[in-house]
Order: structure tokens, then C-alpha cells, then sequence
């Protein structure tokens, strides 16, 4: 199921900041009016991911973890055809990630070179468009290229039909059906992305309330991307790591701005939203709220980081018009 149709059949997705030591997670789920059970996904935290005592009691209703980083571990167990199959096609999204990677730092390297020649103004700003276009068509091709691997081994191995993944699809549908809502925690985005599709969760959730934050807002959007200005080690350039789920399109989500956003490097916030436009760039810290119904934003509280180079601090959800044409990237 694509992730376009997947936004219609969840009417209400709530994004929130990083929940940390003061979550307000129970309180979007009372404003929501759901005071019933909630099936829980922390498959993010790989073997911690049991460890939910804490945040359920936060969460405020009771809730089931549907423990799919433990569930993957079983599948694989018991079908070693599908494992190596599996493998091969991870191993070959790494290599495809690392020389997309090496593509993006050479570009990275040409635009900083050339941003800093002394020459006329209207020439450096030309010169800067051609940059952004060619971070957007690197990304573009990255995409689509993860995207064709996805559909390519979902179509040879035909993996929710086979036998040990059928009971657990039917003990998941079973526990999304007495739920109320889904909550999704953070964690190690690409695991949570790879557990969530495994098992195909957001559509045996379809209609079903979906709550999610940090990571788990990340895998939501339409295209899943990576930054940090302050990295430890290795190049700050943004990158994208692979297609989202799509139940909150058009939006790039940015957790933790604090530690992992330069918010006065005016040249590289404006570089970065161009780059990711039609998308409106938006950076999440605590209490940050982005709500959706229907796959479209209808209220936020969060900050915008802009085409100019400014940062919104007030954006309320507003849509963002766009003065000249972008590539519109495939969901």
C-alpha cells in the first residue's frame, strides 16, 4: 500500500517533539479523547524495546507493545531463505546509501568552493541554484532508487503470504483491532522503518489514530532525511536516507533542533529548504506539535525553517507558497 493512499485511511496523525523527561503524549491522547488501551511500537530501541514501563505510565491508558523488533527476530529464525534474501537486499541499500553519500560531499565540497569567490553577487546567486539542483536531482535519484529495490524484492518474495509472517499479521490485526490508537516512539529510524514495513503496520492500523515522535514522526513523512550540524565525526551534509510511509506528506521533520540545528547559519537553512522544497522544513523540539487529518496539516506549533534562510519560530501550519518551481519528489 502506498504511503499516498495510506494518508487517506488514517484520518488524525499527531507529530510531536522528543518526548524526554517531560512527555506530553498522555495529554495528546486525552485531548484525543482515547482513554482505552493503545497498541505501543518501540521497535526503534532494537533489544530495549521491552523496556516500556516508563513510557507507558506516561502515556496515561494502558497499552500493548506490539514488540515487532522481537517478532522480525522470529521471522527470520524460522524462514533462512527470506533471511538471506533479506540481507542481501539490506547490504545492497548500504551501498547504495554510501555512494549517494560520496556523491553528496563532493557536491557539498563544489557549491562551499565556489560560494565563496569574489565575484558579482547576481553570478554567486545563479551559481547557488545550480548547487541546490544538484543536491534535489542527487536526492531524487536516491529515492528512487531505494524505492525500486523495496518494490522489487515485496514483489519476488511476496513476504506477507508467507506461513510465519501470516500468524504474526494475524496476531497483530488482532491487537490493532482492540486498540484505540497507535503510539509510535523514536529510536534507530531505519530499524523502525524497516520493522514498521515488515509487518505492514500503519495499514492493519488503517482508521485507527496515529501518534509519533523523533524518529518515529520521521518515518511518517515522505522521504526520511538525515542531519546534523554538529556531528561527531564525518561531514555535516543532510541526507536522505530512504522513502517514508507517507501518512504525514509534504513535510520534512526535524527532531531535536537544539543539539542537531544551527539556527543562526542563515546560508545553510536556506540551502537545505530549498533543497527539500515543496516540503516545508520543520524543526520539532519539546512540545512541538504537528497535527494531520486526512494527509493534510491543520494545526502545528513548531518552527519553520524557511526558503530565506529565517527561522519561523510561531509557524502555526500555515501552507507555504513557493515563489519558482520545484521537483516534486514521488511518494
Amino acid at each position: 500500500m502506498t504511503g499516498s493512499t495510506l494518508s487517506g485511511l488514517h484520518h488524525t496523525v499527531v507529530l510531536l517533539g522528543p518526548q524526554g523527561t517531560a512527555p506530553d503524549v498522555g495529554a495528546v491522547l486525552a485531548e484525543l479523547g482515547i482513554r482505552g488501551r493503545v497498541a505501543l511500537v518501540r521497535a526503534g530501541y532494537q533489544e530495549r524495546e521491552s523496556d516500556d514501563a516508563q513510557l507507558i505510565a506516561a502515556l496515561g491508558v494502558p497499552a500493548v507493545n506490539l514488540r515487532l523488533h522481537a517478532r522480525a527476530v522470529g521471522v527470520f529464525a524460522g524462514d533462512p531463505e527470506l533471511t538471506k534474501a533479506y540481507q542481501a537486499r539490506q547490504a545492497r541499500l548500504r551501498h547504495v546509501q554510501s555512494f549517494y553519500r560520496v556523491r553528496l560531499d563532493k557536491t557539498d565540497d563544489a557549491a562551499r568552493t565556489i560560494s565563496v569567490r569574489y565575484v558579482e553577487p547576481e553570478l554567486l546567486e545563479q551559481e547557488e541554484k545550480v548547487s541546490v539542483d544538484q543536491f534535489r536531482q542527487l536526492d531524487l535519484d536516491h529515492l528512487e532508487r531505494c524505492t525500486a529495490l523495496r518494490v522489487a524484492f515485496d514483489a519476488r518474495w511476496q513476504i506477507q503470504e508467507r506461513k510465519i509472517m501470516a500468524r504474526h499479521r494475524f496476531e497483530l490485526r488482532d491487537e490493532l483491532a482492540n486498540s484505540e490508537a497507535l503510539v509510535i516512539a523514536g529510536g534507530h529510524v531505519a530499524s523502525l522503518l524497516n520493522r514498521l514495513a515488515l509487518f505492514d503496520v500503519l495499514a492493519l492500523a488503517t482508521g485507527k489514530p496515529v501518534i509519533a515522535w523523533s524518529a518515529g514522526a520521521m518515518v511518517l513523512t515522505d522521504r526520511i532525511v538525515l542531519f546534523h550540524d554538529y556531528p561527531p565525526y564525518g561531514s555535516d551534509i543532510a541526507q536522505v536516507l530512504d522513502a517514508g510511509l507517507g501518512l504525514a506528506p509534504d513535510i520534512v521533520v526535524l527532531p531535536d533542533p537544539r543539539r542537531r540545528v544551527n539556527m543562526d547559519a542563515r546560508a545553510g537553512i536556506q540551502r537545505f529548504a530549498r533543497r527539500m522544497a515543496p516540503a516545508t522544513c520543520v524543526a520539532m523540539d519539546h512540545g512541538a506539535r504537528i497535527v494531520f487529518e486526512g494527509g493534510k496539516i491543520v494545526r502545528a506549533t513548531a518552527a519553520r525553517l524557511t526558503t530565506t534562510g529565517e527561522v519561523e519560530h510561531e509557524w502555526s501550519g500555515a501552507p507555504t507558497r513557493f515563489s519558482t518551481p520545484f521537483l516534486r519528489v514521488p511518494t
